[in-house]
């Protein structure tokens, strides 16, 4: 306890360091009225006024008392420091007006007021956030629909390139997100890194966001070309549910990135068999989907589920192949049905690559007959039937009596659908 005792008198020793080393080139009547706007302490800023105290002074940060005012949201003291003429062209140590700092805060009350009192800017922080970047940054969407009303350049960039929408949408902030959009916003701009609003949108894992932008027709493939697309970092991230919705939206599965990879081999090469699963099956489906369902349109199928199944109405089938693959196909046997399903050399490497040991070839067997299974159910046909008959076709009759005998004669095989 005593060492405890040691340490937050420690931290509490530096922290009283800090404040004063912050104001140290005020006098004491200049801090006692700095503390007084931040603690929208009216009547004691009233009396300081009365002893002649400098109300412009500035601390070490260059924070005056407005600074302090406005980023409280104290209209107040505001409305006290204005009418005893308190400067408003005076930027803190990073750039920051009064205006932008009540931007950044998301102080709804403080921007009307500033608007009323003519007091609105486009200024920017040394940075190059204006006040809406700082908004939008924030995930303030009132104070973002109020400066929308004001706002020319909706597209400005600030330093690294990016966009109020762009800041709107690595923050996870929907709402801002969809205002910025509606104003007219540029959906598809790119920071000096060239990453796009979809890109890090699946870098930080804002699902919805991803959703929301893929319905507003947001480029899928970045700009310039061979870069890591948003399937490449969903994918690298093991993500299922980010790979599920760009799986579903119709992306291009065979675009590569700068080192030449496809979005499957970067699933494979980190490991995520799941994610090797799902694209695999999103690339067979769009194949069978190219050339016997044209009819069924040219873009995303929402419809369908690339994850794993766990549906109760193909608990036997599963069964059944877990058993095909664990109990009877023999070392080389899975690539062998693999060829005969034309699975391309690609994807049957991808399976490879999770090596769990000289038994692996079990549950690649394993998964790639549930990837067989996901087509044949997506083409409405009875996996039973063709998996006896394609056993036989590819040379593995022994094997085809087997299993045909090991499954249920109960079983609907007809009611298995894809979860």
């Amino acid at each position: 306890m005593k060492g405890l005792s040691r340490l937050l008198r420690a931290a509490e020793d530096a922290a009283q360091g800090a404040a004063a080393v912050s104001h140290e080139c005020l006098l004491p009547d200049e801090r006692e009225f700095q503390y007084a706007a931040k603690m929208n302490n009216l009547d004691t800023m009233e009396k300081l006024f009365e002893r002649n105290v400098n109300i412009n002074a500035v601390d070490t940060l260059r924070r005056t008392a407005l600074h302090f005012a406005v980023a409280g949201g104290h209209v107040s003291v505001v409305d006290f420091l204005l009418h005893h003429k308190a400067r408003l062209d005076v930027a803190d140590q990073k750039g920051k007006k009064p205006f932008l700092l009540a931007s950044e805060k998301g102080h709804v009350d403080m921007i009307k007021k500033l608007i009323a009192l003519k007091l609105f800017t486009s200024e920017k922080d040394e940075e190059g956030n204006t006040a809406l970047h700082l908004a939008a940054k924030n995930g303030h969407s009132e104070v973002v629909e109020i400066l929308l009303e004001e706002w020319e350049e909706i597209n400005d960039l600030n330093q690294n390139g990016e966009t109020p929408f762009y800041l709107a949408v690595e923050g996870g902030h929907q709402k801002c997100a969809e205002l910025l959009l509606e104003a007219g916003s540029d959906i598809n701009v790119s920071t000096q890194n060239n990453s796009s609003a979809l890109q890090v949108a699946v870098q930080n894992g804002h699902l919805s966001l991803v959703t929301f932008l893929i319905d507003k027709n947001i480029d899928l493939v970045p700009k310039p070309e061979r870069q890591e697309t948003p399937l490449h970092l969903a994918a690298d991230l093991g993500n299922v549910e980010l790979v599920e919705v760009l799986l579903k939206s119709g992306c291009n599965l065979k675009t590569k990135d700068k080192h030449g990879k496809t979005a499957l081999a970067t699933a494979s090469r980190s490991h995520h068999a799941l994610i090797v699963d799902m694209i695999i099956k999103a690339e067979r489906y769009f194949a069978m989907k190219q050339t016997h369902l044209a009819h069924s349109g040219n873009g995303s199928d929402f419809s369908v589920s690339f994850k794993q199944d766990h549906s109760t109405r193909t608990k036997q089938i599963r069964s059944s192949l877990w058993n095909l693959a664990y109990n009877h196909l023999k070392p080389c046997e899975w690539k062998k049905l693999a060829v005969f399903w034309k699975f391309t050399d690609e994807q049957i490497k991808a399976i490879e690559e999770q090596w769990t040991g000289k038994k692996s070839y079990k549950e690649h067997g394993n998964r790639m007959l549930l990837i067989w299974l996901h087509g044949t159910l997506l083409a409405h046909q009875n996996p039973v039937k063709h998996l006896y008959e394609d056993l036989v076709e590819a040379g593995l009759q022994p094997v085809a009596e087997k299993i045909r005998a090991s499954i249920s004669t109960g079983m609907d095989s007809r009611k298995c659908v894809i979860s």
